[in-house]
């Protein structure tokens, strides 16, 4: 008897691979997540959340269990750790940066894909891939076969699936590494809060933070590039390259994990072949400057997920699937680019310095600040939908409405038509988008129509005017 096809293997269960399965699943897709890892990692790479990922996490009705677990701090300071006063009224209800660490957010998306039906198999690693026309099935590398209808490769930089499809990943290699570790201290607090002081006004990739009961999270470049990323440095290495940059080791011992990452920038040439696709560090990588990783891959995975639903479930207009990368590619660019302007400005050159001193000096204007603060937090990404009100193509906050909040009623993932007037409808497209007739002192537009991911698909208030979108988005009506 044939094996039956799941509907989507997700490759890796960081962040991306976690999201896009619980989008997923909102939508009733089959969903297995294969993890190489037999346990989840210790290891703490990135610190926090942005706005757009914290409002991803209110429009599915996730915020309060992340709130729980993490802290939230002011904006500033992000754009090359150039220390300014965060802009005042940006265009988010969630101007904060939430830090609550990776394994934290991890452990949260998991709990939330295996809520609502996803399977994690741990330990279960990738070891080839084929595709036909229905299906593609997967090797692991126990010898075992699982066969699906898509497959979606969020490994990370050194994706299987991304050298299975045999994807291009054009770029920069590594020029400088740096290490990180979480340890314990002998130094004082008075001794390394002089020393921090000191070394942080030139060396911005050096830092000790404390962690609560005596750990710390330590940060310190490398003496060079290693060959092999994957073998983590000895406390040796750290305790020399500790003394080589700041004149002391601090008394570094007990480590509890060590890693160290590089400043490689790629992206992948294709984000699709056939049935298989790249989300989040299989598809593009960077420099962690800005903190802008795991968000942009919890994004990623926020754009595809009702798409590749959609096309499981039949009813995706042709395209949808395909504007995923579409969508997505470029703001990994952007991101690539603001990466590297953010490495060169943080170099010990003097013409990096020079460079840094002007910058910061821009800054001064709101303008300037505003512009640059709001491509780290991501709420500046506006998808190309062609002609229209200026609002098109952006995502939407969250509004107060006479009846709660927008956000509240985005929690299952489908469209939504906010109809103020309610002299509109969604006939035939009940299955997939949702009519609310509703308005509140902060709404501002005539009635519009956002897509799952939030981003305004249309406004006006016009019904003949309304059926196009709707086609173009939720595919032909029912019946």
């Amino acid at each position: 008897m044939r094996k039956e096809v799941i509907d989507v293997i997700v490759v890796g269960a960081g962040p991306t691979g976690l999201m896009l399965a619980a989008e997923l699943r909102l939508h009733g897709v089959r969903v297995l997540v294969l993890e190489r890892d037999a346990e989840p990692t210790p290891i703490v790479r990135a610190l926090g959340m942005h706005a757009r990922s914290i409002e991803i996490m209110d429009q599915r009705g996730l915020l309060d269990r992340f709130l729980a677990h993490g802290k939230t701090h002011p904006l500033g300071g992000f754009f090359a750790g150039i220390q300014k006063p965060a802009p005042e009224r940006l265009d988010t209800a969630h101007p904060y940066v939430l830090g609550i660490p990776q394994p934290l957010i991890d452990g949260l998306l998991a709990e939330r894909a295996v809520e609502l039906g996803a399977e994690i198999r741990r330990g279960c690693g990738l070891a080839s891939l084929t595709q036909d026309e229905d299906a593609v099935t997967a090797e692991l590398a126990d010898g075992t076969r699982c066969r699906a209808r898509y497959l979606v490769g969020c490994d990370g930089g050194r994706s299987m699936v991304r050298k299975q499809l045999g994807v291009g990943f054009p770029g920069e290699p590594s020029r400088v590494d740096t290490l990180l570790g979480e340890m314990r201290l002998t130094a004082s607090a008075e001794e390394l809060a002089t020393v921090m002081a000191r070394v942080r006004r030139t060396q911005l990739r050096f830092g000790a933070m404390p962690l609560g009961d005596g750990r710390y999270r330590v940060v310190v470049p490398a003496e060079g590039v290693a060959a092999d990323r994957s073998i983590p440095p000895t406390l040796e290495e750290f305790r020399r390259q500790l003394r080589a940059t700041a004149g002391t080791d601090f008394g570094v011992h007990s480590p509890h994990w060590l890693s160290r990452f590089g400043d490689a920038t790629r992206l992948a040439e294709r984000y699709r072949v056939g049935r298989v696709l790249l989300a989040g560090d299989a598809a593009h990588i960077h420099p962690p400057v800005g903190g802008q990783g795991l968000n942009l891959g919890v994004q990623d995975a926020f754009n595809l997920g009702w798409k590749l639903a959609a096309a499981i479930a039949g009813w995706a207009p042709e395209g949808l699937l395909d504007s995923y990368e579409a969508e997505r590619r470029p703001v990994a660019a952007d991101v690539l680019d603001n990466s590297r302007a953010q490495m060169e400005l943080m170099s010990l050159e003097p013409g990096a310095q020079a460079l840094r001193r002007l910058l910061s000096r821009l800054m001064d204007f709101d303008e300037v600040t505003r512009y640059l603060t709001e491509k780290i937090i991501a709420v500046d990404v506006r998808y190309d939908f062609g002609e229209g009100h200026a609002r098109l193509g952006w995502r939407q906050r969250d509004v107060a409405l006479a009846h709660g909040r927008l956000y509240e009623r985005m929690h299952g993932g489908r469209g939504l038509l906010l109809d103020p007037a309610g002299r509109l409808s969604v006939a035939g497209w009940e299955d997939r988008v949702d009519h609310v007739v509703d308005t509140g002192e902060e709404w501002e537009l005539p009635a519009a129509l956002l897509r799952p991911d939030g981003h305004v698909a249309w406004i006006g208030d016009d019904e003949r005017s309304l059926q196009g979108p709707l086609r173009r988005w939720f595919g032909a009506p029912a019946g």
